[in-house]
C-alpha cells in the first residue's frame, strides 16, 4: 500500500516485484518520476475514491481478498497501523496488534517507561492547558511534538512558560498544513489532536565518534521476524537543523564495536518492549556524555529517505526483498548480528536539501533548485558520486522553499544520494555541498518567488 513518506517508491516496488506479483493500492498520487514504471511492475494499480477511504482497514482487507494476497505491506509511516490491523484481520504476517505503540509517541514513551528504559522525561498533551501544566512540571527546555507526526514536523522548542501559547498554536497549524499535503496519519481518528512534550536532553557526539562533524544521535536499522528483533546496521547523522530536523543520514556509522554493541542492546530492549511481530524497524537513539543514551523513537517500518538503498549499496542486503520473502514464508538470510563498518563496501548517505547553511542559518536570498548546477560546480572527493532522487525532489528551475523550523522536512527542496569510499568522505562531501548550495544554485527572480 502506497502513501507518502518512507523509502522511494521506485526502489521498493522494483525489489518487491522481483520477488512476487505486486498489486498496488495507492492512497497517494504516484510520483510522476515512477508512475510509468509502477504500472509496468505491478499486476494492478488501484487508487480508491475518497468516499471509500474512511474505513481504511476494510478497504485494504477487501482489496487483498480480491487479488488473493499472501502478504500486505507498506513502507509509509502514515499507513503502518492500518496495514497491521488489516494483516491481523486477514490472518497474515505483519507488525501485529502492538503496531500503534511504535506509532503513537505517547504510547511508545509510556511503554518504555514501564520497562525502565532510558528516555527523556515526558507528558502526554491534548490541550493548551495540558501543555501549560507540563511546562510547569518538567525541567526545560522542552520539545513539543505531534504524537503521530513524522519527518520532524510540528516540532516546537519551549524555553519558557510564556512561549507555550505560540508553540501550541503553531504546532497545531503545521499539522493541519501537513494533512493538506498528504503527510498525516491515515487511519487513527483525531490523530492530529494528540501531542507529547518532553525534556530536551543534552547530547554530544564527542566520546562516541573520533572526528568532528557527526550528529549526536544514530539509528539502528533492523527487522522483527516472528517476534525476534534482528539488527542489521547503524546509520550516523550530521547535526540536525533547529529544532531537530534531519539533514543527512550516513551508512555506516563510524563507531567503535563496543559502542555499537551497547547501542544495539538498547535498541533491542526498546523493540522488544513494544512487542512487534513481523516488520522492519528503525530506532533512533540520542548519545550523551559519559556513555549515556536516550531513546528517541522506534518505527515499525524501515527507515525513510534513502536508508534502505544505502544499506543495499554498502552491505549488499536487499532489505525490501528479504522482508517480502519472510512475509511469504520463505527463508531470508538476516545478519546474525549488526554489521560493522569493517564489513562495509564503501559508504553512502542521503542529504535533505534545506535552505539553511551549515550552521542552520537561512540563506540570504531565494534560490532555484538545479541539480545540474550542483553536479557541475560542487567539488567532491575523488571517486564520490552524487545523484538526485527525482521522485523526492523539486524539478530543476523550481524555487527552493524557505526553511520553516516548525514544518521540518515539509520544506525540503530535494533529496540527494552520495556514494563514496568511506563514511568520513561522505560526511565531508556533504559539508561541502551544504556550504556550496547558496552559491551555486541560480538566484530566483522576484516574479518566480511571487509565483
Amino acid at each position: 500500500m502506497h502513501a507518502k513518506g518512507g523509502p522511494p517508491l521506485g526502489h521498493v516496488l522494483s525489489r518487491t516485484a522481483a520477488r512476487a506479483e505486486v498489486h498496488l493500492l495507492a492512497l497517494s498520487a504516484l510520483p510522476p518520476a515512477v508512475a510509468g514504471s509502477a504500472r509496468r511492475l505491478c499486476a494492478s494499480v488501484v487508487t480508491p475514491a475518497d468516499e471509500h477511504r474512511p474505513d481504511l482497514v476494510s478497504l485494504i482487507v477487501a482489496r487483498a481478498e480480491a487479488v488473493g494476497a499472501d502478504a500486505v505491506l507498506t513502507f509509509s509511516e502514515y499507513a503502518v497501523v492500518a496495514v497491521a490491523e488489516a494483516c491481523e484481520a486477514l490472518g497474515l504476517k505483519g507488525a501485529g496488534s502492538a503496531a500503534a505503540l511504535a506509532r503513537d509517541k505517547r504510547l511508545m514513551r509510556r511503554t518504555w517507561q514501564q520497562h525502565g528504559l532510558p528516555q527523556p522525561e515526558f507528558r502526554p498533551v491534548d490541550t493548551e492547558a495540558d501543555l501549560h501544566a507540563a511546562a510547569r512540571a518538567l525541567p526545560g527546555p522542552l520539545l513539543l511534538k505531534a504524537a503521530w507526526s513524522a519527518g520532524s514536523t510540528a516540532h516546537r522548542i519551549i524555553r519558557s512558560p510564556h512561549e507555550v501559547p505560540a508553540a501550541w498554536a503553531r504546532s497545531r497549524a503545521v499539522m493541519a498544513e501537513s494533512a493538506q499535503l498528504g503527510y498525516a496519519e491515515l487511519h487513527v481518528a483525531e490523530a492530529d489532536a494528540h501531542y507529547v512534550v518532553e525534556q530536551i536532553v543534552t547530547g554530544t557526539a564527542s566520546g562516541w565518534f573520533d572526528e568532528p562533524g557527526w550528529g549526536d544521535y544514530v539509528s539502528v536499522e533492523g527487522v522483527v521476524t516472528d517476534g525476534t528483533f534482528r539488527p542489521v546496521c547503524l546509520s550516523g547523522r550530521m547535526p540536525t537543523v533547529e529544532p531537530f530536523t534531519e539533514r543527512a543520514s550516513i551508512t555506516p556509522a563510524l563507531l567503535p564495536e563496543d559502542a555499537q554493541d551497547r547501542i544495539v542492546d538498547l535498541a533491542r530492549r526498546a523493540v522488544d518492549a513494544l512487542g512487534l511481530r513481523d516488520c522492519g524497524t528503525h530506532t533512533e537513539i540520542k548519545l550523551g556524555a559519559g556513555g549515556r543514551m536516550w531513546l528517541i523513537e522506534t518505527a515499525a517500518r524501515f527507515g525513510g529517505a534513502m536508508t534502505v538503498p544505502q544499506i543495499e549499496e554498502v552491505f549488499g542486503l536487499d532489505l525490501v526483498g528479504m522482508l517480502v520473502d519472510h512475509l511469504l514464508g520463505r527463508p531470508a538470510a538476516w545478519p546474525e548480528r549488526a554489521l560493522t563498518p569493517a564489513r562495509a563496501r564503501g559508504a553512502a548517505g542521503s542529504l535533505v536539501v534545506l535552505a539553511v547553511d551549515g550552521r542552520g542559518r537561512a540563506w540570504p536570498d531565494r534560490r532555484l533548485w538545479d541539480f545540474r548546477a550542483v553536479s557541475a560546480d560542487v567539488p567532491l572527493s575523488r571517486g564520490s558520486r552524487l545523484s538526485v532522487v527525482a521522485e523526492s525532489s523539486l524539478a530543476d528551475g523550481e524555487v527552493v522553499p524557505v526553511y520553516d523550523p516548525a514544518a521540518g522536512a515539509n520544506t525540503m527542496a530535494a533529496l540527494c544520494l552520495l556514494s563514496a569510499a568511506d563514511a568520513r568522505t561522505v560526511l565531508r562531501d556533504f559539508e561541502t555541498v551544504v556550504d556550496a548550495l547558496p552559491r551555486v544554485l541560480p538566484a530566483a527572480q522576484p516574479q518566480e518567488v511571487s509565483a
